[in-house]
Order: C-alpha cells, then structure tokens, then sequence
C-alpha cells in the first residue's frame, strides 16, 4: 500500500518514469523502516525530495520560514541549543531532532518514557492517532499553579514524533494546536516541512542532534549572556527569537531579536515551551 519514499539520487532522467519499489541505487542503502508511512509528507530526510519551500538552516535541521511565524531557539545558560520552537498566533510546537538506531523506530520508546515522567508526576496521558502516527495528548502538571480548592492544575500538550533515517523528529505541541482541531493543521504543517540533516558522523542513539544557528542570531546571544556575566538581570536563560517578515530574519541584514525562554531540556523527556497562552 505504500511505496519507498523517494530519495535525490533516485531520481529519474526521464519524465514519467519511476523506479520500481524493490529497485535499489546503493550498494548499501539504509534500511527502510515502516514507519516512513507516518511521514508520506513530511517530515523529511535531507537525502529525500522535500517540497521547496524558504526554510532556515539550523545545522541538523531546515525549519520552514514563512510570514507571521516566529522561530524561537531554544537555549540554556551556557548557549547550548537545546530545541527550536515554531509559534504560529497562540500555539507552538517545540522541534528537537535525536540520533537513533538504524534498526529500530525510537519514537515508540519515548512515548513510554513520557507516559511514565508524566503520570509519576501527577498528570494524565493517552495515546492518540494522529497525522503522523502514534502520539501521545497529555495534562502536565504546571508548577506553582492550583485551583481555588487547592488542587494541581495542568497544561494540555500533544506529542508527536516520526522515525526517520537513523534520527527520530520530536514535536511538543502547545496552546491552542494542543487543544483545538481547527487550529492543529498550522502546526502540523509546519512539522511536516521541516528537513533533517543526520550527517554521516557516528552519534549515540538518542543524543540531540547539534543545532546551530547564522552567525548574526550567535552574536546577540554571546551579547545576551555577557550582559548577565555583566549584572544585568539573570531573570531566565537566552532564547534567539527570529520574526522571517521582520528585518530581524537571518540573511535580510540584521541580528534576531534576543528573547526569554520557557522550561525545556535536551532529554526525549522533557516537555518544551510554552506559547503566549490562548485568550
């Protein structure tokens, strides 16, 4: 029912022509895992045919750029990149690309992972499936947050993921895309055209993949933390927030814009930032 996803070199010279399904071009081809059906379109790998479309090159990942979206990297105290969240109007979905196995889908045990750090503290999580598979739709206890009466109040959140070529793309979807299906689409879309670049370097399963970003957006994150060594104050750790329609987009001429992150780790583990809170 479905067929390999094709990949650059597969290519063919003439119109109308397509390699058959079993037909291999590589004298060892990475194993083609089932799981590819869950992201017929998108997300996808760097050796694949990715609609084109503007997107930011953040070393192991292209995330798409497009009008009214910001891009928020997602860092802590010493500038290590830990994730890159997309904010469309009140919702976000957190990206973090990891290193997996060349024989196994990864996404699945991070969801039990998840299940678990979830439930162990009180919140509630469910399996859903969603556009691109198996996902995980929870309640996360929010910190310091209680109701009248007293009891725990929590945030819904939506975990997705795919398995791709030796890495697995995780999204943590926030704000009204967790909660709304009229407003999940924009979201998932742009899950859906982001690119991964692995690399041919060996790299434990499960480590994140090294994020980077232009040297424009690096600078005013060196400026940010010097500040802080400085006695300005230390209110939360660095986040470069990037606007692609204003003059603060990487390659129109001028620096992002440094902002303030939400809680977020580089662990499977660990839900990623919160957006401005729906109205």
């Amino acid at each position: 029912m479905f067929g390999r996803r094709r990949r650059k070199t597969e290519q063919s010279s003439g119109a109308g022509e397509t390699p058959e399904v079993g037909e291999r071009r590589s004298a060892a081809p990475e194993p083609r895992k089932d799981a590819d059906r869950h992201r017929a379109a998108g997300p996808w790998d760097a050796s694949e045919d990715a609609p084109d479309i503007p997107r930011m090159d953040l070393g192991s990942i292209r995330v798409p750029v497009r009008s009214g979206t910001e891009i928020r990297v997602d860092v802590v105290k010493n500038n290590q990149i830990i994730g890159v969240t997309l904010v469309s109007g009140k919702s976000a979905v957190q990206v973090q690309p990891f290193a997996a196995p060349k024989s196994s889908g990864l996404w699945e045990e991070m969801r039990e992972e998840l299940r678990t750090q979830i439930t162990s503290q009180g919140g509630k999580a469910e399996d859903f499936e969603g556009v691109f598979g198996p996902e995980l739709r929870a309640v996360v206890p929010v910190e310091g947050r209680r109701s009248e009466e007293g009891r725990q109040l929590g945030q819904r959140v939506r975990f997705i993921g795919v398995d791709g070529p030796r890495w697995v793309l995780r999204g943590v979807v926030r704000g009204e895309a967790a909660v709304k299906p009229e407003a999940m689409a924009a979201v998932e879309e742009l899950f859906q055209g982001v690119v991964v670049y692995r690399g041919d370097n060996p790299v434990p399963p499960r480590e994140l993949l090294t994020i980077t970003v232009p040297p424009e957006v690096q600078k005013s994150m060196e400026a940010a933390s010097r500040a802080r060594a400085n006695g300005a104050p230390d209110t939360a750790p660095p986040r470069a927030t990037i606007t692609p329609d204003d003059p603060g987009t990487p390659g129109s001429g001028g620096p992002g814009t440094p902002g303030r992150p939400g809680p977020g780790g580089p662990g499977p583990g660990t839900p990623g930032p919160t957006p401005p809170p729906a109205s």
